[in-house]
């Protein structure tokens, strides 16, 4: 690949339609200029979910597991570009709009399949093969976490299980400061909280609903119930049947 070129991985062609309709030539162009902009790419480390970023984004991380390539249809293609390109994206859309991770996320895989379709690569494909590389709580590969890993992705996300299982191995992690330390500490105590209320807003609702362990006095008026002679139900009317909206994806 040249380097003394203005766009190593799609040089200059003339396009065949104007410069603003939608291109896979255009779309590599952008993508090159995104990965010039990098300062930094780590792949020594162990990333949930893959990938990530530096509090700072001056670093963009890709865990140490995965590989740099894989084979589609005979052809090798990397995936380092399409990693990077979706961290920059999130990232600039946190931190200079102020948008929710989720939100950015959304945004961010897009411009991530679009990239992956302008390659002539299937996003099933390629997503099929990122997945079998995922680490998420209790995989035993997630043992070493940089210390300065932007933690709003997983805040945002409520993943309170797998940030307890970070924080051990962050803390662990040399050179952190005091101040970042006492952050993750707080966000800690944050999850464990919500993680608390959840539980308490579980149990009433078992409780009201007569499900699980209900209270007592719910247990007695339910024995009490049973031992009255069921009175004959009187005739009901057929419930009109409606239509379940499909969850969006």
């Amino acid at each position: 690949m040249p380097s003394n070129t203005c766009h190593p991985n799609a040089p200059h062609v003339k396009l065949k339609a104007p410069d603003w309709y939608a291109s896979a030539l255009m779309l590599d162009r952008a993508l090159d200029a995104i990965l010039r902009r990098v300062k930094k790419l780590d792949r020594d480390h162990d990333i949930p979910y893959l990938a990530g970023y530096s509090v700072d984004g001056k670093t963009i991380y890709i865990d140490r597991h995965l590989p740099k390539t894989f084979t589609f249809r005979g052809r090798v293609v990397e995936v380092d570009r399409f990693l990077i390109l979706h961290e920059e994206v999130e990232k600039t859309l946190i931190d200079q709009l102020g948008l929710h991770y989720l939100h950015a996320h959304q945004i961010a895989t897009r411009a991530e399949e679009a990239a992956v379709n302008a390659q002539r690569v299937t996003w099933a494909a390629y997503d099929r093969f990122m997945q079998k590389y995922v680490k998420a709580i209790g995989d035993e590969r997630l043992t070493k976490v940089p210390a300065d890993l932007d933690l709003k992705p997983y805040r945002d996300y409520h993943d309170y299980d797998l940030m307890d299982r970070m924080m051990k191995h962050i803390d662990r992690a040399p050179g952190i400061s005091d101040k970042r330390r006492d952050e993750i500490k707080i966000y800690a105590a944050a999850f464990r909280e919500q993680h608390r209320a959840e539980q308490r807003r579980a149990s009433r609702k078992a409780t009201v609903n007569g499900n699980g362990n209900g209270s007592a006095q719910v247990a007695k008026k339910a024995v009490a119930k049973k031992s009255v002679a069921p009175k004959k139900p009187a005739p009901k009317k057929a419930a009109p049947r409606t239509k379940l909206a499909s969850s969006p994806i």
